[in-house]
């Protein structure tokens, strides 16, 4: 997965570029579709540093092995993200999980 596959997959599910974000809650990895989006006017990135931090998030995800869980997920979530309600993705690191505890996001 790549930045711009990521955000396809967004624009696909949701017709726009939302942000994404990863954080560390209560000991567990989630990657979370935040509700602000590139095309708001208000949205503090450019389109090149959206794609740069898109790919950063994207090359996360890959060293986790979490692509198909966010795709999955994406794909048959119900929920979409609107003004203070983030939409939350688990990522199950499995046994490599301590790997990835001691940095932080």
């Amino acid at each position: 997965m790549t930045g711009q596959d990521l955000r396809q997959l967004l624009l696909n599910k949701w017709g726009h570029s939302y942000d994404i974000q990863i954080r560390r809650i209560q000991g567990k990895i989630f990657v979370l579709v935040m509700w602000r989006y590139l095309e708001q006017q208000s949205f503090p990135l450019s389109e090149a540093e959206y794609l740069d931090h898109l790919h950063t998030v994207a090359n996360y995800i890959n060293a986790w092995g979490g692509v198909r869980q966010v795709e999955t997920y994406i794909h048959h979530t119900r929920e979409r993200p609107r003004t203070g309600k983030a939409v939350s993705i688990p990522i199950e690191l499995g046994e490599r999980a301590s790997e990835w505890m001691l940095e932080d996001f």
